[in-house]
């Protein structure tokens, strides 16, 4: 068995928010969400890191991270989700500039991710036990591995006053997810009421649906299906929404479950979720950060 793997989300220069949000700092100390996430991470067991980022960002992340990983016992990778990393015969649509989405940044890494491996998002932090919980899972699993395994979160745990959210709504059973779809409208109402908005008006959401913050375990079995899948996600979507359209990371976990080609283990978390969607996050995470200082989960410096 291959030791686990840690892949970082870090493409999206973070529209909502207004900068690149992936290395804006959260405490007097000046570490990013970042800095938490492999803390926890390298006390699960995981010893490799692979950050995926934009080309055009290289010089500004990696002048950051360089400082923030020296000394750490980490394997440092990059790989470059860039619009131009298509399928042979298909051509960027005439003024797109948004990245083709998650499940494509997982697919740039084959060939260089080749162990199981957790993915996370550069800017949300999970808490210590769900680095544990799936660094267990996956180091008993090997690369061919058709079994995956997520993190789950309570929607009431993921939500921001500060506008809404994208999450993936989950239904499980007997520990296994069934069921996954995107909502990209998830808010929350003062008296703490959750609801998506879809085309046909607003829904309620129960505070304790499970939800996915876009921490998963997998293979490089589901880098493969991305590489193989990519093309017809293109056919179908592009001619219908040429400049915004995703190939994304849930949904093609839920086309695999649907066929039968893999399935998930349902990982419980109870944590609260901190991110920076929006700029007017940052004092909250700021607050969080310091009071889980103050509760000894970290040192003041790591």
């Amino acid at each position: 068995m291959k030791n686990p793997e840690l892949v970082i989300m870090a493409a999206g220069m973070g529209s909502r928010y207004g900068g690149l949000k992936q290395i804006d700092t959260v405490d007097n100390e000046g570490h990013i969400i970042i800095d938490f996430s492999i803390y926890d991470a390298i006390r699960a067991g995981f010893r490799d890191v692979t950050f995926i980022i934009k080309k055009e960002i290289e010089a500004d992340f990696r002048e950051v991270m360089d400082k923030h990983l020296a000394g750490k016992n980490v394997n440092v990778k990059y790989v470059f989700q860039e619009l131009y990393k298509l399928p042979e015969g298909y051509e960027i649509p005439e003024g797109r500039v948004k990245p083709w989405g998650t499940a494509h940044a997982l697919m740039c890494c084959l060939g260089t991710v080749t162990a199981p491996f957790a993915v996370i998002n550069a800017d949300d932090y999970y808490g210590v036990d769900a680095f544990v919980k799936i660094y267990d899972y996956l180091k008993n699993i090997d690369e061919s591995s058709t079994h995956f395994a997520m993190v789950g979160y309570r929607i009431k745990n993921t939500v921001t006053e500060q506008g809404t959210v994208s999450r993936g709504v989950c239904a499980y059973e007997n520990g296994m997810l069934t069921e996954i779809v995107e909502r990209t409208k998830i808010g929350v109402r003062p008296n703490g009421e959750i609801y998506y908005i879809e085309e046909d008006g607003e829904h309620p959401l129960d505070p304790d649906t499970l939800v996915s913050m876009n921490l998963w375990g997998l293979t490089p079995m589901y880098l493969e299906a991305c590489r193989d899948r990519f093309p017809a996600f293109l056919d179908e979507n592009v001619p219908k929404n040429p400049m915004k359209c995703e190939y994304l990371l849930p949904t093609l976990v839920s086309d695999l479950l649907k066929e039968g080609k893999a399935d998930v283990r349902v990982l419980d978390s109870k944590d609260k979720w901190y991110g920076v969607t929006y700029k007017e996050d940052k004092p909250g995470v700021v607050e969080a950060f310091k009071q889980l200082k103050a509760a000894g989960v970290y040192p003041e410096k790591f």
